[in-house]
């Protein structure tokens, strides 16, 4: 097929849009090489933050226990001004020095917008085990020139073998020391899921894989049984008989599920029935009787369907009812005999998770604190109580953090150099009503 040359008035217009791109990706690699300096400046400033830590830890009595305790309190105090974690602040101070002490190179080819961080990134992470100096620094030098053609994922295996030969010590000194990153992780994703990420030697990763595929073409092996012994794909009462419609991926993860919550493959496929750990589900009444499907509750995490919370629901040993204000979410009161348990249970409601700022550690993994310190008067009640995990409940007495109730749920926090921060209780901020009428005041 012949293809007609293009008239000088459609070359002119293709020539001005290719103009126009190389302008604009002209316009990206500079607004890149910009950030770039921006992130290399976030680390100067970390680092220097860290450098005062550590200048407040020396002048502590040499018998001080918690030495660590002003890196934790410079860290919460960015974390707050930051409005994140704690613990995330902690890890970019820790990958800052990292990358301006240890690999300069990389740090100052950052700064002048060579390369991105994400290829810094990883460049100290492939030579982080390199011990000897000078091997490191002929590392970085060479993984540098490669970053400067390179994407950042087809670099991580250049890196890779670039530290392996510079590295003097064994492959199992290194496999020793990487053993020793190993853990399990959860990640809230959205619409009621979540990844569970386990790191571990590869080889158990691998067989872990291997194990679970074999066990899911078991699953389906035994399914295509059943289903051809009977032969008209009916059930006893005369309704169709629902095959297993699971992929291999769904499978996977059914059995995992069912291995670490049961001890093996349950029937339902989905291992709800057979969780005993400790969670935490706020479901409204109308949606327990099945008249409406929102406003279940996963404490921590976020919302969960209806239909999950049910199944749940029928597994629990024990029901608190709670009463919220109809507008705000606030809890007001919980049903109960004894008092204290009572108590324990309006806050666990209220709170969901430890009430430092952007903490999310749960509720089952904190202190309950009197804000105003009991052995200075401080009251047992709902408005000068609440949870913060024992990291939090550490920094806050050690670190003069002060904590002040502003009614219905929320914490005022001023820290230390004297910034405030209003925490938030996470029912304040859901189940508002939709049919409250206008003109009429509310009944309460």
């Amino acid at each position: 097929m012949e293809i007609e040359p293009a008239d000088d008035a459609t070359g002119d217009v293709r020539a001005a849009e290719n103009a126009a791109l190389v302008h604009l990706a002209d316009s990206l690699a500079a607004l890149q090489s910009m950030i770039a300096t921006l992130q290399a400046q976030e680390n100067v400033i970390l680092v220097a933050a860290r450098d005062i830590a550590d200048l407040q830890s020396k002048r502590l009595p040499a018998d001080f226990r918690n030495r660590e305790m002003p890196l934790r309190n410079t860290t919460a105090e960015l974390a707050a001004a930051l409005r994140v974690s704690d613990r995330v602040v902690q890890a970019r101070m820790a990958d800052a020095w990292t990358m301006v002490a240890r690999f300069p190179a990389t740090h100052t080819a950052l700064a002048e917008g060579r390369i991105t961080r994400t290829h810094a990134s990883v460049i100290v992470d492939a030579g982080a085990a390199i011990v000897d100096d000078d091997a490191r620094g002929r590392y970085e030098h060479t993984a540098l020139d490669r970053a400067q053609g390179e994407t950042p994922g087809r670099l991580r295996p250049i890196a890779r073998s670039l530290a392996a030969r510079a590295e003097p010590t064994s492959a199992a000194e290194r496999h020793r020391r990487a053993r020793g990153r190993r853990g399990v992780f959860v990640r809230d994703v959205e619409d009621g899921m979540a990844e569970v990420l386990a790191v571990v030697p590869s080889v158990i990763g691998h067989g872990i894989h291997d194990r679970l595929t074999q066990m899911a073409h078991e699953v389906r092996q035994a399914s295509s049984h059943d289903d051809a012994a009977t032969l008209e794909l009916f059930d006893d009462d005369g309704t169709p008989a629902e095959r297993d419609a699971r992929t291999m991926d769904h499978l996977r993860a059914d059995i995992l599920a069912d291995l670490a919550l049961a001890g093996g493959p349950l029937a339902a496929g989905d291992g709800l029935d057979a969780i005993r750990a400790r969670v935490q589900v706020t479901l409204p009444v109308l949606a327990l009787a099945g008249v409406r499907d929102d406003g279940a509750e996963l404490a921590g995490a976020g919302p969960i369907d209806a239909e999950t919370a049910r199944r749940l629901a029928g597994g629990a040993t024990s029901w608190t009812r709670v009463m919220t204000h109809p507008v705000t979410g606030a809890v007001l009161a919980v049903d109960g005999y004894r008092p204290t348990a009572d108590l324990q249970r309006a806050l666990r409601v209220r709170d969901e998770h430890c009430r430092f700022p952007g903490c999310r550690q749960p509720v089952w993994r904190c202190d309950i604190d009197h804000s105003h310190d009991a052995a200075l008067g401080g009251e047992t009640r709902v408005d000068n109580l609440a949870h913060v995990c024992r990291r939090h409940h550490v920094l806050k007495h050690s670190q003069q953090w002060r904590v002040r109730h502003l009614g219905g749920g929320s914490l005022e926090w001023t820290t230390p150099a004297g910034r405030t921060y209003v925490d938030v209780p996470s029912p304040t901020l859901r189940f508002l009503p939709t049919d409250v009428p206008d003109g009429d005041p509310p009944p309460y």
